[in-house]
């Protein structure tokens, strides 16, 4: 596996969040990591991320540890995050928000992403801030690949857009996972997050309590009962 995390605990302040997590994603797989608000899915990906430290546990990368590294060292080992909210610079053109994304791999080609996300090529110029929602996300995840990453975290995809763009959106994740760049997608929207996960984790009050192929959680009552409204 490519990123490894055993019994990973972490919390803020004397807040502990996370409990004895358990995770794996593999090579250009897409994992889905589910689950209710305040489950601690954000609190995994800031750890993971370098953004808070591990209380406990091992996470480790290709086999070197997370733990004591800088988010920047994180990045450099191959990791993109891609935080909840897009967090663009709102004053900048997509052109720069994206050429910062890879800033630290001296990356300045953006064919790719705007191969992928065509939507950005007519607003290379245009202030990020003004872009709607769909293309502050897509300008995010476009940013995040600039570093060209071995795995890309991407936190609430879904938010706050409409079901049209987060499916555009969503198709785009094969191609990414594809072209070798494995995803591990946060994301409230259960049955969305499943159907393009190969690979799934539910998060619940900070552990993880069901674990499996995306394909057969989608299936499982418990899961249908609890998020899909389905009885």
């Amino acid at each position: 596996m490519m990123l490894e995390v055993r019994k990973l605990s972490a919390g803020y302040g004397r807040v502990q969040v996370l409990w004895d997590i358990d995770l794996s994603v593999g090579e250009r797989e897409i994992v889905a990591l589910v689950g209710p608000n305040g489950a601690g899915k954000t609190t995994l990906l800031r750890t993971l991320s370098g953004v808070i430290r591990m209380r406990g546990g091992t996470a480790e990368f290709r086999g070197r540890s997370l733990g004591d590294r800088s988010i920047e060292q994180i990045v450099d080992l191959g990791i993109a995050h891609v935080p909840e909210g897009r967090r663009l610079f709102a004053g900048l053109t997509v052109r720069a928000n994206l050429l910062l994304g890879g800033w630290r791999t001296k990356n300045t080609d953006l064919d790719r992403v705007i191969e992928l996300f065509p939507p950005l090529e007519p607003r290379l110029e245009q202030v990020a801030g003004s872009l709607s929602g769909g293309e502050q996300q897509m300008c995010a995840i476009a940013r995040g690949l600039m570093s060209q990453p071995e795995l890309m975290m991407i936190d609430e995809l879904s938010l706050g857009l409409a079901p049209l763009i987060v499916d555009e959106i969503l198709a785009r994740l094969p191609d990414i996972a594809a072209a070798g760049t494995s995803v591990l997608l946060v994301e409230q929207d259960v049955d969305a997050a499943l159907s393009v996960a190969e690979r799934a984790y539910v998060l619940e009050t900070g552990q993880v309590t069901l674990s499996g192929k995306a394909g057969v959680l989608l299936a499982d009552k418990r899961i249908q009962e609890s998020y899909l409204g389905i009885a």
